[in-house]
């Protein structure tokens, strides 16, 4: 357990990646996780209700220039994951356990933009829906995602 003063090994990972002071005792022993800081992911909103981040398109292309369907759902899965996570609260755990996502439109330069909204919040299950979006606020992709909401053994 962490405490107010202790930051914790993953301080600058979490600075960096925009994640709000009050969660660093949650994350401060795990950090983000090596995926998240490799794509380039930021925080601007985080809630089990809405959460909102933002990745680069450069570096996350697919051999055709443009931003990797796999990129699309690493930022829906992400989001809908962290927003689950803080739904559980204290001594559980959310776990994927359903992802998909449809394609609309491709996007080559900019930033991506993902907006993460709950469908439902119950006990043991949550769903979200991520809307993906470019600069100019075209829908690039929507995806949906359930977490399982378990205890945490031990």
């Amino acid at each position: 357990m962490m405490d107010n003063f202790t930051p914790g090994p993953y301080a600058a990972e979490l600075a960096a990646a925009g994640i709000p002071e009050e969660l660093y005792d949650w994350l401060g022993q795990y950090g983000v996780g090596a995926l998240v800081v490799k794509m380039g992911i930021h925080f601007l909103e985080m809630s089990p209700e809405r959460t909102v981040g933002t990745m680069p398109v450069e570096g996350n292309t697919q051999v055709a220039g443009i931003l990797h369907g796999g990129a699309h759902v690493v930022l829906a899965e992400t989001l809908g994951s962290f927003a689950a996570g803080m739904h559980a609260g204290p001594k559980r755990q959310a776990l994927g356990i359903d992802v998909s996502a449809t394609h609309h439109r491709a996007v080559t330069t900019g930033t991506v933009t993902g907006t993460c909204t709950a469908i439902h919040l119950g006990r043991t299950l949550t769903t979200h829906e991520i809307v993906m979006t470019d600069e100019s606020g075209h829908r690039l992709s929507t995806a949906r995602i359930t977490n399982l909401i378990r205890d945490i053994a031990g």
